[in-house]
């Protein structure tokens, strides 16, 4: 299992024709029809099947939900709850501890409150795992599990599953997120909403089992491209999903990102970073944070600009090879020949 965290006036005319370029693209990808695709993807509340532990026989409900979970519940048993083994019962007395404690019962009355039903969540996985299907026949798409587990986990990747931590979706103003400031900076609870929980799950699929980062890829152009796959990837399986929520970013961060274009660009091109391989000197760029230290002015730059880069390089080069398959372009391991056929040179 793995836990997931766990985006001018003097050249308006060319400008205007890649705005355009991208206007049809983004419209291409809608107009793709899925609807013939016999998939239905139906989130199944473990949280409320968990909770019954409360009520009903603790020894049988566990056997239930050992047969309805399968894998799902010894690793969130053992893993997440880190309750014990299920291969002794006495982890039992640990779950009645947990589940007849005020934190759990605080904590199970707001994701009740904020989630009464997953049916928009439904609906928009339903939408994105059909787009898998479309490009990706042959892939075996993973069960969908919600549970919360006090806030050790925003999703989870296992043996046939991935699962949701409804705990951490609560909502920008929870009343949970300011204790946890330690943990989960408000630069990064900020996002944790509803309209997340689709673009999570999605990023984690594709990120984490379709499409993991090679060990080889160390320089900082190499994962610039894969991040710009990945991102490019989430445009074509959520094309109604704001930019900003696939990446992450405020609206300001985004506006500053799209502003400043050609600034970072040529900053990366200016300190020789791109084909830098020390990942400490490359993980500003690539990690979360607040801003980009050394961009911008009074920390106003916004973060994983190396991600966003890559994002509008690949962007770039699909416009050019306009027949390329979104396949094509993932099995295309080849970082530099993306760069010189994108012919990115932001203005």
């Amino acid at each position: 299992m793995r836990i997931l965290y766990s985006s001018k006036l003097n050249h308006f005319c060319a400008l205007f024709f890649i705005a355009v370029l991208l206007s049809a693209c983004k419209s291409d990808k809608k107009k793709i029809d899925v609807s013939n695709i016999d998939l239905e993807v139906r989130i199944e509340r473990f949280d409320h099947d968990f909770d019954q532990m409360r009520s009903k026989p603790m020894v049988q409900q566990a056997a239930v939900l050992q047969q309805k979970y399968g894998p799902f519940y010894a690793d969130f048993i053992e893993r997440i709850l880190e309750a014990g083994s299920i291969a002794d019962t006495n982890y039992l007395a640990n779950i009645r501890q947990i589940i007849n404690g005020k934190p759990y019962l605080d904590l199970k009355h707001e994701v009740d409150s904020v989630f009464p039903d997953l049916n928009k969540q439904n609906e928009a996985l339903t939408d994105a795992f059909k787009r898998i299907k479309y490009y990706f026949p042959n892939k075996q798409l993973p069960k969908v599990y919600a549970y919360f587990s006090g806030f050790q986990a925003q999703t989870t990747l296992g043996n046939g599953y991935i699962g949701i931590g409804l705990d951490q979706f609560l909502g920008s103003k929870s009343k949970f997120y300011p204790a946890l400031v330690n943990t989960y900076p408000q630069y990064i609870s900020r996002r944790f909403t509803p309209e997340n929980i689709a673009p999570r799950v999605i990023e984690g699929i594709i990120r984490e089992d379709m499409f993991p980062e090679k060990d080889a890829d160390k320089s900082l152009l190499a994962k610039m491209v894969y991040e710009g796959k990945m991102m490019y990837l989430m445009d074509v399986l959520l094309p109604d999903v704001a930019d900003s929520v696939k990446i992450g970013y405020t609206t300001k961060q985004m506006e500053w990102s799209k502003a400043f274009e050609s600034n970072i660009w040529g900053y990366f091109l200016e300190e020789k970073l791109l084909y830098e391989t020390d990942y400490q000197k490359l993980q500003k760029y690539l990690n979360e944070a607040p801003f980009t230290p050394g961009l911008g002015e009074k920390n106003e730059s916004a973060p994983k600009l190396a991600i966003y880069t890559g994002w509008q390089i690949v962007k770039q080069y699909m416009i050019k090879h306009p027949d390329t398959t979104v396949q094509q372009l993932l099995a295309l391991n080849n970082a530099q020949k993306i760069l010189d056929e994108a012919s990115y040179h932001p203005k």
